[in-house]
């Protein structure tokens, strides 16, 4: 269901000016896991729903309205030309807790196809610094998600 929804709107345009009524953290939460998902340029049905379990358990949402966040979502990683856009947002509304559980979900959707690419990992390491979360505190994520996994 969710990957369905996700191929739809990836063929269309989304307005990269409205958040259709969403909390604009969740949907920028929902767009740089979804980037993660698709930078080693194939995702997966484990890490679709890595994110699904993800956006459910932080953020209090039904399936439904995880569909529809991880849909939108998609579609502005589609139309966005840099992670500014999400990165930005999260630097003005989120806490330094809430960006260093953003990068441990990061990591978790990374590895949860058991293959951690590099072009995953760049992708994580670039948004940990945009977000200002310390290399210390990058280190702590992949090792608590490494430690999930296992």
């Amino acid at each position: 269901m969710l990957l369905a929804k996700l191929k739809s709107l990836l063929g269309s345009e989304s307005d990269a000016a409205s958040t259709n009524g969403r909390d604009p953290l969740e949907l920028a939460s929902a767009a740089l896991m979804m980037e993660v998902a698709r930078a080693d340029f194939t995702t997966d049905q484990v890490e679709l729903d890595a994110i699904q379990a993800m956006l459910i358990t932080h953020f209090s949402l039904t399936d439904g309205e995880v569909a529809d966040l991880a849909a939108e979502a998609a579609g502005r990683v589609d139309a966005a030309t840099c992670l500014f856009e999400f990165t930005r947002l999260i630097n003005e509304q989120a806490s330094i807790e809430q960006k260093r559980a953003l990068i441990t979900q990061m990591w978790r959707v990374a590895l949860a196809d058991d293959a951690l690419s590099h072009y995953e990992e760049h992708l994580i390491r670039k948004v940990s610094e945009l977000l200002y979360v310390t290399h210390n505190d990058f280190l702590v994520a992949k090792l608590t998600a490494q430690n999930e996994q296992a």
